[in-house]
């Protein structure tokens, strides 16, 4: 597997992640030690970078990944997120109860992380969404002060804007942004991705494949649990799906030219963008894990970029993403 550097920060990962929430979040119940053996399986193939947070589960992302990665501490990276208010004794998103990233209970969940992470320092700490009513400086400056106890090696946004992104940055060095990237969600391109690289930011694209829909597998007649989030999800509603399968086939055509699966070009087309991105798509299957790290080894040409520019500026992607 290669290894890419997260902007200037000195945080070297492997260049394809692992997104880890619906191990224990969303729509299908796993098996706890299935998921380890899993977890064990991707560290074989030279994956060193993991992503949870405390809202998974909640917590039973983070002792998932805390038990099984403590044979690896120090080899692998571990992200995980605050910035939630969560309810005691619920569960999946009926937990969570609104944003809180005031400094007392991101230095709280600091402590909390550690313990089921099996840490002694957090190697990346993401508020998880901006929150409007505590500035975004004293987030910053609550990270800085447990970057300076050790508890805590690298400070990162998830969902910020270019203006947040540099408020905080002015406060404490900003290591990684997470937010939504992917070949038909572009957003990030305009403003964020070149804050990133004016700041020597790594960028770190959640939903690389679209919630799935980037991989082909999924048509008009699939359906969805009530619990999985694209059950209600403008982009797929069966108009959606129907209409936006012209995304789809762009990706078949250039896969079948390369001997690759439309998974692996949507992921090569983002590591493709720049050196410092490193995409994190979820899995909890071997032969998808095989599958998303076989792209790390796909080189899109400039034509093969350049096909897919100019047939995505043609496309009108259908349905908001939330």
């Amino acid at each position: 597997m290669e290894k890419r550097l997260l902007g200037k920060s000195g945080l070297e990962v492997s260049a394809m992640g692992l997104g880890c929430m619906r191990m224990s979040f969303g729509d299908t119940p796993t098996d706890k030690q299935e998921m380890i053996t899993f977890l064990h399986k991707a560290v074989e193939r030279g994956v060193t970078f993991f992503d949870t947070a405390e809202v998974y589960g909640p917590y039973t992302n983070e002792e998932l990944l805390g038990e099984a990665l403590e044979p690896f501490k120090g080899k692998i990276v571990i992200a995980t997120k605050f910035g939630h208010n969560l309810i005691p004794g619920k569960t999946g998103r009926e937990a969570m109860n609104g944003l809180n990233s005031r400094p007392e209970q991101i230095k709280k969940v600091a402590d909390a992380s550690l313990k089921r992470l099996r840490v002694e320092s957090l190697d990346l700490f993401y508020q998880h969404r901006p929150d409007p009513n505590v500035p975004i400086e004293d987030v910053a400056g609550a990270v800085k002060d447990l970057i300076q106890a050790g508890k805590v090696k690298h400070f990162g946004l998830s969902e910020a804007d270019a203006g947040l992104i540099r408020r905080a940055h002015a406060v404490q060095p900003v290591t990684a942004i997470q937010s939504e990237y992917s070949i038909w969600f572009r957003e990030v391109e305009s403003a964020v991705l070149p804050a990133c690289e004016e700041l020597g930011i790594g960028f770190v694209p959640f939903s690389p494949l679209g919630r799935g829909f980037l991989t082909g597998k999924i048509d008009e007649t699939t359906s969805f649990d009530s619990s999985d989030i694209r059950a209600n999800n403008p982009r797929f509603t069966q108009e959606a799906i129907k209409a936006n399968r012209v995304v789809v086939e762009l990706l078949q055509k250039i896969a079948s030219s390369l001997g690759a699966t439309p998974a692996q070009i949507a992921l090569a087309w983002l590591l493709a963008q720049k050196p410092w991105i490193v995409p994190i798509p979820g899995s909890r299957r071997l032969e998808r894990l095989d599958e998303n790290n076989g792209a790390v080894s796909i080189k899109l040409t400039d034509e093969n970029l350049k096909e897919i520019d100019q047939a995505m500026a043609e496309i009108k992607v259908v349905g908001s993403r939330y």
